[in-house]
């Protein structure tokens, strides 16, 4: 019988028959690798895509600056200003608002809302918007639709994000791992595998309509990869099902609110505790008396609170099943997302720090002595910082981390490093800035893994699904408020 460590460090049994505990495990972790790769594979290429389409259009240029992920041109230099900063008209935060707005309206309305709508048409929708933002983006005519191709982008992206962080609450907490490794993968794999595309000759529309695949792999890892729970609603909305009989008796732990429980309710809960054992979701049969629990198949064995089967995380509690005593009342949700301030806050502050210096500050960080030029030390910015991302947010398999609040600081400190870096221009070459940002990704990488590990750790069963999709917004609303902050910052360089 294999073995598997579980959050507080124990070694629980994970019954498996020909080895399919451990096949299902690796397909639910390969599942979630493959929706971060693909949730967020859109976004990453459309900026920069949409700037090609536009040239190809042939409109004026400042017109194609503004939808460019990279304001640079192509010869080093932009003779356009005459500052000692070699500006463009327009900062890239600019760029960043109109990507991360539509991501961020989602992620403060929807959590209120959204667990009324089942996974599987989220799942079509994100599907059918990615698509959507490929075939405007290519075949666009205007400035406007190819600005619309790129809200359809920042749409599939926002909704995906918080439904998948949610869906991980029916499987084993590992799958978060692979989750944010495969978010951290998409940002170079998505710029990587454009850029090869394009350099082989292939054109921006020819290169963009290749990439529909993606939201293909996303439906196929999603209905065929992933070995869902057999209690998973699937199409269904779970409005109203399983309400409790005793909501007191439901798992409670310190994120959330606790109403205390009068003494006899106490009582009764601990003499039915004696007799019965906790339900475990997707687990049939439950609840037996312990002597007959005595004489079960060895194969079928029961761990405290906690039970991995088939690559599942059975969650045991009064009914076992998150959300069980129906939904949350919108008291409820208030309640809990005050809870979830310690998470949320940290989080913006890093994505704040994070792209007040990738939107605002390293455009205007180039070295005229070395031998790139102004486009290329700037993509080598961008892509430094995408695998620090990446390896940071694949960490979750091998540490965790729970004061995210240092990362906070550390990241602030890089801002302010490179913003006095930027007026007074004493760092030496563009290599000290490559291992800043390097740097500068692993820190924001690791404070989103650790902020969704803890925050499944830590939060009740009943609130847990909801917690996940709402504590989505601490990245987007750091990202918008530092895309409103550079603007004037790049302003007033550009004016020196």
């Amino acid at each position: 019988m294999d073995h598997t460590e579980t959050l507080s460090g124990d070694h629980v049994p994970i019954v498996t028959s020909n080895s399919r505990g451990r096949v299902s495990f690796w397909r639910n972790v390969s599942g979630f690798w493959l929706l971060g790769l693909c949730n967020n594979f859109a976004y990453v290429v459309m900026l920069s895509a949409a700037h090609d389409i536009l040239k190809q259009q042939e409109t004026h240029n400042t017109t194609t600056n503004t939808l460019s992920a990279s304001l640079i041109t192509p010869e080093g230099r932009n003779d356009s200003n005459s500052t000692r900063y070699d500006c463009n008209p327009v900062s890239t935060a600019a760029v960043l608002l109109a990507d991360i707005l539509p991501t961020l309206l989602i992620k403060l309305a929807a959590p209120f809302f959204i667990h009324k709508c089942p996974y599987g048409f989220r799942v079509l929708l994100c599907v059918a918007a990615a698509a959507s933002s490929f075939l405007l983006v290519s075949f666009s005519s205007t400035v406007g639709m190819s600005i619309l191709g790129v809200i359809f982008a920042s749409v599939s992206s926002g909704l995906g994000e918080l439904s998948f962080l949610s869906l991980t609450v029916f499987f084993d907490r590992t799958v978060l791992g692979g989750w944010g490794s495969g978010t951290g993968g998409a940002g170079v794999a998505g710029a990587l595998l454009y850029s090869a595309l394009t350099q082989v000759g292939l054109s921006p529309r020819a290169t963009l309509l290749i990439m529909l695949v993606v939201p293909a792999i996303m439906a196929a890892s999603y209905f065929f990869l992933l070995e869902f729970p057999p209690s998973f609603p699937q199409w269904r909305s779970r409005k109203g099902e399983g309400l409790l009989r005793d909501p007191s008796a439901q798992e409670r732990r310190p994120l959330m609110t606790e109403v205390p429980d009068d003494a006899e309710r106490e009582q009764e809960e601990e003499e039915g505790e004696r007799d019965r054992v906790p339900e475990c979701r997707g687990k049939p049969g439950v609840g037996r008396d312990r002597k007959e629990r005595e004489n079960m198949n060895d194969m079928e064995m029961i761990s405290g609170i906690e039970e991995k089967r088939f690559g599942w995380e059975f969650q045991c509690s009064a009914s076992g099943d998150p959300g069980d005593a129906g939904d949350l009342t919108c008291a409820e949700r208030l309640v809990a997302l005050r809870g979830l301030l310690k998470f949320i806050i940290p989080l913006s502050v890093v994505y704040f720090a994070e792209y007040f210096i990738n939107q605002g500050l390293l455009e205007l960080l180039f070295f005229p002595g070395y031998y790139m030029s102004h486009a290329e030390q700037y993509r080598w910015y961008q892509t430094l910082y995408q695998i620090g991302v990446f390896f940071s947010r694949s960490s979750l398999f091998c540490m965790k981390l729970r004061r995210v609040w240092v990362l906070s600081v550390l990241q602030c400190v890089n801002a302010g490093l490179l913003t006095v870096a930027v007026y007074y221009q004493f760092l030496p070459s563009a290599p000290v800035v490559f291992a800043i940002v390097v740097y500068e990704g692993l820190l924001g990488g690791a404070a989103y893994v650790n902020t969704f590990y803890f925050i499944s750790k830590e939060t009740g069963s009943r609130e847990r699904e909801f917690a996940m999709s709402a504590a989505s917004v601490g990245d987007s609303f750091g990202i918008a408020v530092s895309g409103v902050t550079a603007i004037p910052l790049h302003n007033y360089f550009c004016s020196l």
